[in-house]
């Protein structure tokens, strides 16, 4: 799965469609990458937070971020005693409008889709946070996505995504008294109709990138200029 998405409605929509109280420090992202801040909503919040994607920049050296900091995957949440753990208690929700994937189509040629609803709305990804001390002392968050199976129509481009809630499950994720089983039966895949994919620009690889024209649909190309792949 990849590691970039999208959060670009603006700071009123968002505020409708979650009910929370969004800050003006909330801007729209084109192209979220690991160890930046970006948008959570936690259980008993009733604003939205600002946590780092898997890892604190200082503590990645400028080197690539390990899946296991960025997600974590559901069966392992589940099947393990400290993964139903941070089940119980530690569960938020990642606003987003889409996310970003890519396809290897060669060895070393991959091209980059975003995945969007077919209404293009806002969805909830589902995630768990962590709290610790940074090297001064000071107290910062964390927060991981979990993974599902990829819908069938999805799997062409990659065999894992995002846990996407339904929208009528999103209060139950957040609800402190929801058990474990309860939560379980949130655990998979949208159906196939409900998301679709384009591919975007390799602009996106580069994580300073961070502009409208990303989400742009983008034909790819070989080197020569060439088209290489047809959605």
């Amino acid at each position: 799965m990849g590691d970039r998405y999208t959060i670009t409605a603006s700071r009123e929509t968002l505020t409708e469609r979650f009910a929370r109280d969004i800050s003006e420090r909330y801007q729209p992202r084109y192209n979220a990458a690991p160890t930046q801040v970006l948008p959570v909503i936690t259980q008993g919040s009733q604003g939205m937070s600002y946590f780092f994607w898997g890892q604190l920049p200082e503590r990645s050296n400028n080197k690539p971020i390990g899946a296991k900091l960025l997600y974590v995957q559901s069966d392992a949440l589940i099947n393990t005693a400290g993964g139903r753990r941070m089940l119980e208690s530690f569960r938020c929700l990642v606003p987003a409008d889409g996310y970003y994937d890519w396809r290897q189509v060669s060895k070393k040629g991959r091209i980059p889709h975003r995945i969007v609803r077919q209404d293009n709305g806002i969805f909830a990804i589902a995630g768990i946070w962590e709290e610790f001390e940074d090297d001064e002392g000071h107290v910062v968050h964390t927060f991981k996505m979990i993974t599902v199976p990829s819908s069938t129509n999805l799997k062409n481009i990659s065999t894992t995504m995002p846990l996407i809630l339904d929208r009528q499950h999103e209060n139950l994720w957040l609800d402190p008294n929801a058990s474990v089983e309860d939560l379980e039966g949130l655990i998979h895949p949208p159906a196939d109709a409900e998301f679709r994919s384009y591919t975007v620009s390799p602009r996106i690889e580069n994580p300073d990138n961070d502009q409208p024209n990303l989400i742009k649909p983008f034909s790819p190309a070989d080197q020569f200029g060439n088209y290489s792949l047809f959605d």
